[in-house]
């Protein structure tokens, strides 16, 4: 089963954080999931860095390099059947840039969201939290 991790899914399963989910941490780690990683992930982090809202302990890179292979997720490059997409999805009441990308990554690759957004549920997504 593919699932796509969204930002904070992403950060708490990483930093062991109490706020994701049980169901999310049994899914992610799950044998039967293959847990991939956005570029829209890594993205939006560091833009919350350069405007000083989140802060790492360790730099970016490394930051990043170990979540992701330490934790065997593989990277989703974007591709244009993602960007496509966008095109034709409503906004609604979702204009989150970011999460509108994750949307379409996980409509494109029939890919369940681990987010505990409910609002992504509007785009037709299946999610776990």
């Amino acid at each position: 089963m593919k699932i796509l991790l969204d930002t904070h899914a992403l950060l708490w399963y990483v930093l062991d954080d109490v706020r994701l989910s049980i169901p999310a941490r049994q899914v992610i780690d799950g044998l039967e999931s293959r847990a991939l990683v956005s570029p829209a992930s890594y993205w939006e982090i560091a833009i919350k860095i350069s405007l000083k809202k989140y802060v790492l302990a360790v730099p970016f890179g490394v930051f990043w390099k170990c979540a992701i292979e330490d934790n065997g997720f593989e990277i989703l490059p974007i591709d244009i059947r993602h960007t496509e997409m966008l095109i034709g999805m409503p906004y609604r009441d979702h204009r989150d840039p970011f999460d509108r990308l994750l949307v379409a990554q996980a409509l494109a690759e029939k890919a369940i969201v681990v987010t505990a957004d409910p609002r992504f549920e509007q785009y037709g997504v299946q999610r776990i939290w």
